[in-house]
């Protein structure tokens, strides 16, 4: 095994529409250093469409993934001679892109004779808000993404208690596909925000979710349709405005509920201990997003913590810094590590609470 006190990673992400990588260098005692961070994206590839194809993301990860990591590895003035590992997003994600990530960092660790880490996506996420801050474990986390929707408990490396999921939609897709049904560009979240950003929430009434349940748990499948619905018979721009901040607040709130109900569930189980609290993922970039949560934090006496905007979208500096913790406690993979395109942190409550019905197989976490 390498010497724990300094581990340096390639990390590989393909997960989605990014071909990313980047190396990460981790101290044991807690810096963390990224020597570099590329990321290509695939806008041009998929604006035609309104959101990801998979075929054709699959496509662009296999025709990108090599010079994209070349361009790590240069931009980090290192060769691979001074990796200690390779770390590769193995899911959850759209599966033939994950397969193209994972078999290059395969064929990475086979040819320079390092140790491969097969690191979930989900939670090279949880990890992510290390890269700009010390934030000891443990932390409540609030994962919200296009793909995912998720409050955790993390009380370490691969150590992930789920306290709520969606049923349904992640609020990131809510907010890509609202934003293609105000004919919005792709992609969708930032554009809806920016619209947002002159629009009066309270011109618009939209259905909130769940009202009836007092759990953690996550729809906007209603709100979506709903919206959808409104934005068809909108004629004018003012309207279009109004109707991006009634969506944006209407996430904004059914995150801060939830998170709220999950902030006291955690305060009742870890008495006496530092409350902390993460939100990470694309949708963590939102601004009413984030400070619907920092009152939350107020009002529940957490830290708030978030990554830098750098690594809130898909990105491989958080897979390989996910990596590198792993590897520091000796956990690796074999060179059959298959691909897979559904990965819940918490396997345990996945299987025994489902969060979809029986033959469904329900949101990609």
């Amino acid at each position: 095994m390498p010497n724990p006190k300094s581990l340096t990673l390639l990390g590989l992400e393909t997960s989605c529409d990014e071909t990313a990588a980047a190396v990460v260098r981790r101290t044991d005692d807690g810096q963390i250093t990224v020597l570099s961070s590329i990321i290509g994206t695939q806008f041009e590839q998929h604006a035609p469409f309104g959101g990801v194809v998979p075929e054709i993301a699959a496509r662009a990860h296999v025709e990108a993934i090599d010079a994209i990591a070349a361009e790590a590895m240069r931009a980090a003035g290192i060769g691979f001679d001074a990796l200690d590992g390779v770390a590769a997003t193995a899911g959850p994600g759209l599966v033939g892109g994950v397969m193209v990530g994972l078999a290059f960092g395969k064929a990475v660790a086979l040819a320079r004779n390092v140790p491969l880490v097969a690191v979930n996506h989900l939670e090279g996420h949880a990890v992510s808000a290390r890269l700009g801050a010390d934030i000891p474990y443990p932390f409540l986390l609030l994962l919200v993404s296009g793909g995912h929707c998720q409050l955790l408990e993390v009380a370490g490396v691969g150590a992930c208690t789920r306290l709520g999921t969606t049923i349904d939609d992640a609020a990131g897709e809510a907010f890509d596909k609202i934003a293609k049904s105000l004919g919005l560009p792709y992609p969708g979240g930032p554009a809806l925000e920016k619209l947002a950003a002159t629009g009066d929430p309270s011109k618009f009434e939209l259905p909130r979710a769940l009202l009836g349940r007092k759990d953690c748990d996550f729809s906007f499948s209603g709100l979506k349709t709903a919206a959808a619905r409104q934005a068809e018979k909108i004629t004018d721009e003012t309207s279009r405005a109004d109707l991006a901040a009634a969506v944006q607040a209407a996430i904004a709130r059914q995150l801060s509920e939830r998170t709220d109900r999950a902030m006291k569930l955690y305060r009742d189980s870890h008495p006496g201990q530092a409350l902390r609290f993460v939100v990470a993922g694309g949708v963590a970039a939102n601004g009413a997003v984030k400070a619907a949560l920092r009152k939350n934090c107020d009002d529940n006496g957490f830290s708030f913590d978030a990554p830098p905007l750098a690594y809130c979208t898909d990105n491989a500096a958080m897979i390989a810094l996910a990596g590198a913790e792993r590897l520091a406690l000796g956990l690796v993979d074999d060179l059959d590590a298959v691909a897979r395109p559904r990965w819940p942190l918490d396997e345990a409550s996945a299987l025994s609470h489902p969060s979809s019905s029986f033959g469904r197989k329900g949101a990609k976490a």
